[in-house]
């Protein structure tokens, strides 16, 4: 669709960058390396997450994968 709008999320999810990012009605995660190259992300987030729920979805999602280093999921930015 001509001039759809992709709205961007980078969330630090336990000492790892994910790239989050809404395109068609639909989410769409990808992990970023240190290098800065994206690696598919094997996440289903629902369309009706509202952006404002990612981080606690996130959470929720990969809470086994704290650290006593790492313990939060955040976001580190949006665009």
């Amino acid at each position: 669709m001509p001039g759809a709008q992709t709205m961007r999320y980078l969330f630090n999810v336990f000492g790892h960058t994910l790239r989050v990012e809404m395109t068609d009605a639909r989410w769409r995660s990808h992990w970023v390396g240190a290098d800065g190259k994206l690696g598919p992300a094997q996440l289903a987030i629902p369309p009706d997450v509202a952006p404002t729920d990612l981080a606690q979805y996130l959470y929720d999602i990969y809470h086994e994968n704290a650290t006593p280093t790492n313990g939060d999921v955040f976001e580190i930015g949006a665009k």
